[in-house]
């Protein structure tokens, strides 16, 4: 990953957690481990490529942990890290924000 300078802290936390998928991947992982096809059962509407993708830029950031433990059939888990659960805590007003306005939200016309 190429380094980058921020503005504020906004710019930084938006460029770690932006796009559709990565909050929603928190979410997932914030209660407990989770293997690949049930973090895909989980996250409503991603491929398994972009549920692979978003994963690698996450555990980059240092916000996930793969654990690939060595069996037949292997196995790998994805965790939070502190830093990932640090991320998610900062979200939850967010998510409550969202929920209260949620009504508002769906009812504006959209192209």
């Amino acid at each position: 990953m190429k380094k980058r300078e921020y503005n504020c802290g906004l710019d930084a936390a938006v460029d770690v957690v932006g796009g559709k998928w990565k909050a929603l991947i928190l979410w997932a992982l914030h209660a407990e481990p989770r293997r690949f096809g049930d973090l895909h059962r989980n996250v409503s509407g991603i491929s398994e490529k972009m549920l692979i993708q978003q994963l690698r830029e996450m555990e980059a950031y240092g916000l996930v942990h793969r654990e690939v433990y060595h069996q037949v059939p292997p196995k790998v888990e994805y965790s939070l890290t502190d830093f990932g659960q640090s991320l998610n805590q900062a979200l939850i007003p967010l998510g409550e924000w969202g929920e209260r306005h949620m009504a508002a939200i769906e009812a504006i016309p959209r192209d």
